[in-house]
Formats: structure tokens, sequence, C-alpha cells
């Protein structure tokens, strides 16, 4: 089983291709997620979406905007907004989890690393084979 992260940039104009992929692949979606950290003082999230394993190949893509969405305190952030409407369209709750920032780690590789061992953790991915 290979579960690697796409990143597709950090959720300005690539929260709609991000959708797109979700909406596209309505019989491989999994999760819809949503990542929130502080970074820099700030409030942020990544938002990602999780589709079922190739059959075969079992190759599992987690395709994410990382940490440019902000969190704002007073209301919902417009982007935010599209994706809770595209997860609601779709039929599929958006699981929250709190991370650590990825500037904590020295590498992309291992922050994705940690939260494919979280997703793994919480029964949201599948085990390694």
């Amino acid at each position: 089983m290979i579960q690697r992260f796409i990143e597709l940039g950090e959720g300005y104009s690539d929260l709609y291709e991000l959708l797109e992929i979700a909406k596209a692949n309505q019989t491989r979606l999994a999760h819809m997620l949503m990542f929130t950290t502080k970074k820099q003082n700030r409030d942020v999230c990544s938002l990602a979406v999780v589709l079922h394993p190739t059959t075969p190949g079992d190759f599992q893509p987690l395709y994410i905007c990382r940490e440019g969405i902000p969190i704002l305190p007073d209301k919902t952030s417009k982007r935010i907004q599209l994706f809770e409407e595209t997860a609601q369209q779709l039929n599929k709750p958006i699981i929250t989890i709190s991370v650590k920032p990825s500037n904590t780690f020295a590498e992309t590789t291992l922050y994705y690393n940690h939260l494919i061992a979280i997703l793994r953790l919480n029964h949201l991915i599948p085990p390694m084979k």
C-alpha cells in the first residue's frame, strides 16, 4: 500500500482543483479532512481529500492544500465555506484534526509522514501492508 500526499498548493485558487477532485471521484472519496494548526501566531488550516486506494496498484492519494487558509475568529473563511458546502453535497463529514505546523519538521516529507501516521492511528486510512 502506497499512501502519498499530493500537495496542490496553499489553498488559494488550487482549492477549486481540490473540490473538483472530490466531486469527480465521488465513488472513490473516502474522507474530507481539515488539519488545523497555529503557524507564525496565526490560526490556519490545511484542507485535504482522501481517496480509496486504486485496484490494482494499492495507491492511495491524499490531495492537500497546505496551511494557507486562515481560520478567522469572527467568521468562517469563504474557502472553508466552499469546502463545507462540497462535503455536504457529497454527504461526507469533515474530519477536523489539530496538528503541529509543517515548519516544525526539517522536511515537508517528514511532515506528511507524521500526518499519515496520525491518520493510520485513527483508522482513517489502512495500515501498511
